[in-house]
């Protein structure tokens, strides 16, 4: 396709205002609202992110000043964000499940003077934080249910917000125009938080012309343009969903569905029909978990035709094809509930997908695509050629786009250093961790170990600090053995124990609403999420699964012992990112009883430790936890003896 000017349209208003001059009546973006999809064509997108803009204008905000979103996936966090830039200002998105002490690190670390807040749940987060951020000065919200009880003076209703626009527009009409013509493809676009796995998150700072220039190369890798379609699940704070649903949209005028809440997401994709989708790999996962779970509530004829429909998909995938007959007996249908019967592509990121579940969606016909990148390097960087038999690797680079093994060992395995045109401008305030991750020669540290194949294609491997060698001198990837744990669909989350181990062990979560479901079909009684996962017959389901994983992991890498946890892994709790990536010093932390429990042959542990409630609230749980021994374990406990 045909790309606009960047060199003329170098900031992401500037394209916003381009396509409403030419393309004022196309539909650029759809948001259901009590059952119906409303539709936002370019003309009003530019509409109300003038509106906003001259509002903000009002409060203050200016050029280089810092405007925080807090809130769910909808378009007008979107235009908030487009609002700010039009002014010169950066906005910062904040993930909207974050609890206020995080968004005030985020706020205070931005030095934000103003956030736009969706409605009461997340203006109660700010409020809560008092005096604490200094520099915040307004808080506009949104929806103004349960708001009239508050009184604070920061607090600016949506309404009042266009009040104030309007009344600036009759002073200064150009205004608008004026700034956003004002502004420089150099300057900061976006403050994107880091993924945090090892300590808060660093604010990245990516410029316009940069991220403009990067996307441009993705979408000559995975093209996509008008009359495309794209519905936004993931939070727009991650960069990925935010290349997907900001940048993308202004140079190829894809359309961006957003559903009415996360409980009808998977209805209201359905309705749409997306032509390309990008879930992050816990998705996948469960999306896999789901189907694996209706076809075990099925009829045997069903799960017969399933088996045969499975068995001809990947038979079909290892030739390189698709099979005819695996769509007549269940796939065609089945793609069709899902909602993926329009789909050109469908990607995934953020972290590894195991390879059993790539294997699953190809056999069923979905056009799944691994990418890799960071935060810093504006999202991917490279990805998977359609059509092309790869459940290992993370594909090819983009055009323009450099990646390079750093001192890599006998097998060719290193650190993946790369360059990209959308390289970060530095962390935000922070001049020395911007040094630490670059090389002399502009390339980013990723942090990662991985190589690349015989196609020259990258592998990644694992986090260079993750990848361990057991006390026995055995060399393993915690993150590949859990991916394969978690293709089963009864296990949720997993943490691969052993560094410095005499042999390998897990802490497992189970999947609550497969384990909860298939409990329910046997009458087992249960409560809570703590008194299934101690239930001595689930024990022996999730343990039948952890034999499986055995079965193909060579001996020395095989889950000796495990437990299941009485919770989920939370972010409330640091345990995981926002994203979903496991923070390993704080399970090993938290956990450290349990894990010596496990290594000093115990059959059972008694846990204490805290918890964060859904309303922020800490408190203490207590747990008594089955440590479990697999086949593995006892064959070497009788070779030992």
């Amino acid at each position: 396709m045909e790309f606009p000017d960047l060199d003329s349209l170098d900031t992401l208003p500037k394209l916003l205002l381009h396509n409403a001059a030419n393309w004022p009546d196309e539909v650029a973006m759809r948001e259901k609202e009590f059952g119906i999809w409303n539709e936002y064509t370019w003309r009003d997108y530019r509409d109300r992110v003038r509106d906003i803009a001259l509002g903000l204008a009002a409060l203050g905000v200016g050029r280089g000043d810092r405007v925080a979103v807090l809130g769910r996936n909808r378009p007008n966090w979107v235009w908030s964000e487009l609002a700010a830039q039009a002014l010169g200002a950066i906005p910062v998105g904040i993930y909207e499940d974050v609890l206020p002490p995080e968004a005030g690190y985020l706020v205070e670390a931005a030095g934000a003077s103003v956030i736009v807040c969706e409605d009461e749940e997340q203006v109660d987060k700010i409020l809560e934080l008092g005096e604490g951020v200094p520099s915040l000065r307004h808080i506009v919200y949104h929806d103004p249910r349960g708001m009239r009880k508050y009184d604070d003076p920061r607090l600016v209703s949506w309404e009042r917000l266009h009040e104030l626009a309007r009344e600036t527009a009759a002073r200064d009409p150009d205004l608008f125009e004026r700034e956003v013509a004002a502004g420089r493809g150099e300057e900061v676009a976006v403050l994107c938080t880091t993924s945090g796995t090892t300590a808060r998150p660093k604010l990245a700072m990516l410029g316009h012309r940069r991220t403009l220039e990067h996307a441009r190369r993705w979408l000559e890798a995975e093209m996509r343009g008008p009359g495309d379609e794209y519905v936004s699940v993931l939070a727009l704070p991650w960069i990925v969903e935010q290349v997907y649903v900001v940048v993308m949209p202004l140079l190829s005028r894809i359309r961006v569905n957003f559903p009415e809440s996360a409980d009808t997401a998977m209805q209201d994709l359905r309705e749409i029909g997306p032509t390309h989708l990008l879930f992050a790999p816990r998705v996948w996962e469960q999306i896999a978990a789901d189907v694996r779970a209706r076809i075990l509530d099925a009829n045997p004829l069903n799960r017969r035709l399933f088996d045969l429909a499975l068995r001809l998909g990947t038979e079909a995938t290892a030739r390189g094809g698709r099979s005819w007959l695996a769509d007549a007996v269940m796939f065609g249908a089945l793609r069709d509930r899902l909602g993926f019967r329009r789909l050109k592509s469908a990607s995934t990121g953020g972290a590894a997908l195991g390879p059993d579940t790539f294997r699953f969606f190809l056999a069923m016909g979905v056009p799944l695509r691994q990418l890799y990148g960071q935060t810093e390097l504006c999202g991917a960087y490279t990805i998977q050629k359609l059509g092309e038999i790869d459940f290992e690797s993370s594909g090819y680079p983009f055009p323009d786009c450099e990646v390079r093994i750093a001192d890599p060992d006998e097998q060719g395995l290193g650190e993946i250093q790369s360059r990209t045109p959308g390289m970060f401008l530095g962390y935000w305030g922070n001049e020395e961790a911007t040094r630490e991750s670059l090389t002399e020669d502009g390339f980013m540290r990723t942090g990662d170990a991985g190589y690349f194949d015989e196609k020259g294609r990258l592998v990644v491997v694992d986090r260079l600090k993750d990848l361990a060698v057991t006390s026995t001198g055995i060399k393993f990837s915690p993150q590949y053995i859990e991916n394969k744990l978690k293709f089963s669909p009864y296990i949720g989350e997993a943490v691969v124990l052993g560094r410095d181990r005499p042999w390998l062990a897990a802490i497992l979560c189970i999947r609550w609403s497969m384990v909860s479901k298939w409990a329910e079909g046997r009458g087992i009684a249960f409560t809570n999420y703590q008194n299934l996962a101690a239930n001595p017959e689930v024990y022996e389901l999730v343990a039948g699964e952890v034999e499986k994983v055995n079965a193909g992991l060579p001996e020395a890498q095989r889950i000796r012992r495990f437990v299941l946890l009485h919770k989920e892994l939370d972010p409330d709790d640091g345990e995981v990112t926002r994203t979903r990536k496991v923070r390993r010093g704080v399970v090993d932390e938290r956990y450290r009883p349990v894990i010596d429990a496990i290594y000093a042959g115990l059959p059972r542990v008694h846990y204490v430790g805290e918890v964060t409630f859904e309303d922020g609230r800490r408190g203490t749980v207590e747990a008594d936890l089955v440590i479990r021994d697999t086949r593995a374990h006892r064959e070497a406990e009788r070779r030992a003896a």
